[in-house]
């Protein structure tokens, strides 16, 4: 069997020193050696090859190095290379025999060895190339988390985001260059901020809530007001009902046609960080509110799309599951969401009018599936008394795409 002519070495910043005898064998032996400046300078003393340093853009690099491809060549990463790492990028070009992989102990190994932490029930989040309120949802009650920063600024961005969400009180540990002669570990509360830090660094947080904190709970169904909207919502008990019905899985795409306020959508990304969704919404003025929704509950990679179904739906990516909502006018939408829906995937529309009812009962007639009748009363003022009040009763359609009859 041929070798692997791809090394990836994961250095850490006791640089030579901390690697093994293996590791550096290989990278005396590389033809060539690519890595960020840090890590070749660290790995000096052995590289015998030439030097290549990534640049910009990333994936410049990666090309080049799938140009060498039969040439011994090594690659220098932080730590663990496939964890938050390059060797995860590299491995999607390369067949697994191509290459082989050196690990040094992970950044995130060494912060919760000097912490006392127990690796296993700390949560690990990276803010590398990633919006800063992509952290929202993490920030619950009494967690541990452990967020890999971006460069010098991600800590005091850290802790003023924290501070505005109402967890102040969090306990903030700062690591500078963790396992290295210059390793620093700063501690203080959130509300306090942060001194300037060396680029590589790593924060540890005792998550500690406020009694105001913005906690976006774990269930389906949030409260309606965590969401600008315009009365354009489906309601919380019945969003609850619909997510139960659309069934979300890990790494499935979402079609929320007639997205409103976007948060059937936006809980559909919530279930899971790999969940995406697209929302289709012809009302300009909500299109930009569900992209300010989505922001504000932390899944900023929710796509937005302004258009009118089916129109719309023509060049978007294939989905697992589609959510019709609003006003249904005509089955061509249904047509269009089942020619896209795989076998097992979900289709789920509701509807409050007569002529919405019609339309879902002609598909339950012709396709099969279930209907329900969701109704909800609210308690409500009447003068100096109190009565239950109903609200606008909602049908709901679901259905799995078998593949026999669609």
């Amino acid at each position: 069997m041929t070798p692997p002519w791809l090394s990836v070495i994961g250095i850490g910043e006791d640089g030579v020193e901390g690697l093994s005898s293996l590791a550096r064998q290989i990278i005396a032996q590389a033809e060539t050696v690519f890595g960020g400046e840090r890590h070749l300078r660290l790995a000096a003393s052995v590289i015998r090859g030439a030097t290549e340093t990534w640049g910009s853009p990333f994936s410049d690099g990666i090309q080049r190095i799938l140009e060498m491809r039969g040439k011994p060549v090594a690659v220098l990463a932080s730590g663990d290379p496939f964890f938050f790492g390059v060797g995860s990028t590299l491995s999607r070009h390369l067949e697994p025999r191509e290459l082989i992989c050196v690990p040094a102990p992970s950044s995130i190994a060494w912060a919760c060895a000097r912490l006392g932490w127990a690796q296993q029930d700390v949560r690990v989040f990276s803010l590398c190339g990633r919006p800063l309120e992509t952290l929202a949802p993490h920030l619950q009650p009494a967690l541990r988390l452990v967020v890999l920063s971006a460069d010098g600024d991600t800590p005091g961005m850290v802790c003023r985001f924290l501070a505005n969400r109402g967890f102040g009180k969090s306990r903030v540990h700062v690591l500078e260059r963790l396992g290295g002669p210059d390793e620093c570990i700063r501690r203080f509360r959130a509300e306090d901020g942060t001194l300037p830090v060396a680029d590589l660094n790593l924060i540890g947080i005792e998550i500690q809530a406020n009694k105001d904190a913005q906690i976006i709970p774990l269930a389906s169904g949030l409260d309606d007001d965590l969401f600008e909207h315009d009365g354009q919502i489906t309601k919380r008990e019945i969003r609850s009902i619909t997510l139960s019905t659309l069934a979300p899985r890990t790494g499935e795409v979402l079609w929320d046609i007639g997205g409103g306020a976007g948060s059937v959508a936006i809980e559909w990304m919530l279930r899971h960080p790999s969940n995406r969704a697209i929302a289709i919404e012809q009302n300009s003025e909500r299109a930009a509110r569900i992209s300010r929704n989505a922001l504000t509950l932390g899944v900023p990679g929710l796509q937005v799309v302004e258009g009118r179904a089916p129109g719309a739906l023509v060049s978007l990516d294939r989905p697992d599951a589609v959510f019709i909502g609003g006003g249904l006018t005509s089955e061509d939408i249904f047509m269009q969401a089942r020619k896209a829906l795989p076998v097992g995937g979900r289709l789920v529309a509701n509807a409050v009018t007569l002529e919405g009812e019609a339309i879902l009962a002609a598909q339950h007639a012709k396709y099969g599936g279930t209907l329900t009748r969701i109704g909800i009363e609210r308690l409500d003022a009447v003068g100096r008394l109190h009565a239950f009040r109903p609200a606008m009763r909602v049908t709901q359609y679901g259905t799995t795409i078998s593949g026999d009859s669609e």
